[in-house]
């Protein structure tokens, strides 16, 4: 089953760029500078950032619903970066380095599927996931700190 990896748009975070340190502190975002690859991995270059690269660490809600999994979670945001937009059936080097966490979840953000994978593994598991039975999406997660990492659908 093709695939598709979609990549968090810039626009909702350009403004947090131009904040102080004090105003980003209010807005529960953070500016740092990378001190070591991989580490950083942007959600909207679908990147890791280079060393002495600044970017911010910020909480986003990745999945706003209604339902008991409603989450939100510490993600890296590069600025002036372009948005990724990977090709069909391609997975982003950022996951294919990183231990896992997919989720699986139906059109009403119920979890549906779950499994943590080795990212090298991870073009065969989201396909097998994808033919759950209701599963309309799912969410990528980087295992070991628990960040949401991008969407997959259907392509």
């Amino acid at each position: 089953m093709a695939f598709q990896f979609h990549a968090l748009d810039p626009r909702p975070f350009e403004y947090l760029f131009d904040l102080d340190d004090a105003d980003l502190v209010r807005h529960l975002a953070r500016r740092t500078v990378v001190t070591g690859r991989p580490g950083a991995p942007c959600r909207v270059s679908l990147a890791d950032a280079e060393a002495g690269e600044t970017v911010l660490l910020v909480n986003f809600e990745h999945l706003a619903s209604q339902s008991p999994y409603r989450s939100r979670h510490a993600i890296f945001i590069r600025p002036g970066v372009p948005q990724a937009r990977p090709a069909v059936d391609e997975v982003p080097a950022i996951f294919r380095s990183r231990l896992l966490s997919l989720r699986g979840f139906s059109v009403d953000d119920m979890l549906l599927a779950a499994d943590v994978v080795d990212g090298q593994e991870v073009h065969a598991a989201i396909p097998a996931m994808l033919e759950t039975p209701d599963v309309a999406e799912l969410h990528v997660h980087f295992a070991k700190p628990g960040c949401f990492g991008a969407r997959v659908t259907r392509a």
